[in-house]
Parts: structure tokens; C-alpha cells; sequence
């Protein structure tokens, strides 16, 4: 479906409750299925970086841009959004006020701390006073959709209090992949769903334009959107505003190694460790383009060695010290905290 993820559904690295990199993976990191691949040659004069264990793992900016912006975004049957325009506006009012810190916030609240995704979404809803001043959805009902993994279940659960807030009735509908629910929001049987803007335009334009077209998403979100917006029409779907947070994926380090080596951005990773350093990703990250070898053609980085894990246990390698860097999600809920 989408070549510039590794962690939605099409890809097939983990079932996708994936956005829990820390939670309960049992066993040692890489002892399901994990495989390392021999070591590269490095830099004669470069700096070797291992591993630093730690308890905080912190993201690398991408500071070149090798991630497609896959910002979270509202996506709406174009009739509901027609006939309701007030549902826009307040899905956009969920846009404006989500960011990636906060998205991380509310994936730590479900994952980590085991809360629901309907608690979680009350209380977001009134921390940053999303709720309506009218009424005007009253007698009007609704249907948010969500994908089967956690954070699209909160964030369809946000969307549900804010129209209910407006006097709108709202079912909550977890239906599965994108490939299952989008047809079912074209259809009108779903009115609203959280989406990803690149997922969701690449995805589109491989309906529209055949499985082969390249992709037309960008790390540049307003020319992600600006190539969404016609696609979505054409599909008979209207697309709110995208909001800051993102969750795509990103690569991350120990704080501790960070501090070690004075590192915030994957350029400064590569100019620190020139004589190379070890990566844990999923089995199919060398083959992929925004994973190793897009780490390589787009920073210089030099892996001295990879090992593969599923997703669960990328982040637990990382932390114990058996890899110096990792890939993980930039909405994590163990990232930070």
C-alpha cells in the first residue's frame, strides 16, 4: 500500500498495536526472529558509536527530510461534510490544537498507563476546551471510524466527544485496515475517520492512478495536502485541516547516548559516528527506502552492523544496549515522558 511506512498494515511487521514499543514485549529484545546481518566496512578515520544503554529514548530530527509528513489529518464522506459543514469545522478544531507531544501524551495515557481511549478523549477534549457552544448538530447522527490500533481508536474517540458536544448522536466503529474502512467512508456508511495525509494520499492515488503510479507525498505537509485534496474529491471525500502531529516513522537513540555524543539530528548522528554504528529495524528495512538505505543515500550513515526484530522489541534493543539506534514511531507513547 504505502512505501514510505513500515509500520501500517500492508507492510506486515507486527499486528498494528505497534505504537507500544515498550509495553510488555516479553523475552530479550531480538529473540523473536531477530537476525543479524554481518557488519559493513567502516570509515578508517571515522569515530565507531556503540550502543548506550538507557532508560529514555529521544528522536533524531530528520532534519533532510527522509520521512514522507504523515500528519494526522480528518478525512470525511463528502456528503456529511456537505450537508454538516459544521463537522469539519470542528474536526479542524481537533487539528489545531493536536501536536506530536500531545499525541504522545495520549498514547502513553492508553498504552502505558492502561487508561481507555474514551477517558483519555474526555479529558483532552476539556484541557483544551474543544467542546461546542451550540447544539447544532442535534438530531443528527454520526459515524467515526477507526482503524485497529490504539491511537486511531483515541483520536476517533476525540473526534466522537467534540461532535457529541455539538449535539450530534456518534457511534464509535472500529473496522480494520484502510483498505477495509475507506471504501465504507466513500460509501457513507462512515462519516468521519482520523487519517495520515502521506499514507492516505499515496493510498488513494495507487486507486486512482494504479498500484504503480509513483508517490505524490512529500515531507512537506502543505504539498502533501495540496496533492490529497483533489485525489480525495475524486473519491468522493473531503480532508480537514492537517494538524502538527505526526506519526510516521523516525529514529531514535538513548538519551543517553545523545548526550554522549552531543547528537539531536540525524545529520549531527552521522557527522559524530563516521566509522560507523549498529541498527535495529524490522527484517525488511534493508530493503527499504526510508529505513537503512535511505539513511545511508540521505545522511552518509554507515551501519556497521543490523540486526532485526519485530516492531515491539526495536525500542527495548535500543534501550538495553544492543543496538545505538533504532527505528520507532514519532508518537510512541514511551517516547519521553
Amino acid at each position: 500500500m504505502l512505501r514510505s511506512r513500515l509500520h501500517r498494515p500492508t507492510l506486515a511487521l507486527a499486528t498494528v498495536g505497534v505504537l507500544a514499543l515498550v509495553l510488555g514485549a516479553c523475552g530479550e529484545p531480538g529473540s523473536a526472529g531477530g537476525a543479524t546481518k554481518p557488519a559493513a566496512p567502516a570509515s578508517a578515520d571515522g569515530a565507531v558509536c556503540e550502543p548506550v544503554a538507557g532508560d529514555r529514548l529521544v528522536v533524531l530530527a530528520d532534519d533532510k527530510g527522509l520521512q514522507n509528513s504523515d500528519n494526522v489529518i480528518p478525512a470525511v464522506n463528502a456528503d456529511v461534510a456537505a450537508e454538516q459543514p459544521t463537522v469539519l469545522d470542528l474536526l479542524d478544531s481537533v487539528s489545531h490544537a493536536l501536536d506530536t507531544e500531545k499525541l504522545i501524551g495520549l498514547n502513553r495515557a492508553v498504552d502505558v498507563d492502561r487508561q481507555t481511549s474514551t477517558e483519555v478523549a474526555a479529558t483532552f477534549v476539556q484541557d483544551e476546551g474543544l467542546a461546542a457552544q451550540d447544539d447544532s448538530g442535534a438530531g443528527t447522527s454520526l459515524v467515526i471510524g477507526a482503524a485497529n490500533f490504539s491511537e486511531s481508536a483515541t483520536l476517533a474517540e476525540v473526534y466522537a466527544a467534540v461532535l457529541r458536544s455539538a449535539g450530534y448522536t456518534v457511534e464509535v466503529r472500529t473496522i480494520g485496515t484502510r483498505e477495509t474502512y475507506l471504501p465504507a467512508l466513500e460509501r457513507g456508511e462512515l462519516s468521519a475517520v482520523p487519517e495520515y495525509a502521506a499514507s492516505l494520499v499515496d493510498f488513494l492515488n495507487a486507486t486512482v492512478n494504479g498500484p504503480d503510479a509513483p508517490s505524490v507525498a512529500s515531507g512537506d505537509i502543505d504539498e502533501t495536502v495540496a496533492a490529497l485534496e483533489p485525489l480525495a474529491h475524486e473519491r468522493g471525500l473531503a480532508v480537514g485541516a492537517a494538524s502538527s502531529a505526526q506519526d510516521q516513522n523516525a529514529f531514535a537513540v538513548t538519551q543517553e547516548f545523545a548526550d554522549a555524543h552531543d547528537v539531536s539530528t540525524l545529520s549531527e548522528l552521522a557527522a559524530a559516528c563516521s566509522g560507523g554504528l549498529s541498527l535495529a529495524g524490522p527484517a525488511e528495512c534493508p530493503d527499504r527506502s526510508f529505513c537503512q538505505p535511505g539513511l545511508e543515500k540521505t545522511y552518509g550513515l554507515v551501519f556497521r552492523q543490523f540486526t532485526g526484530y519485530d516492531f515491539g522489541l526495536i525500542g527495548d534493543a535500543v534501550r538495553h544496549g544492543q543496538a545505538a539506534l533504532g527505528l520507532v514511531l514519532t508518537s510512541d507513547g514511551s517516547l519521553g515522558g
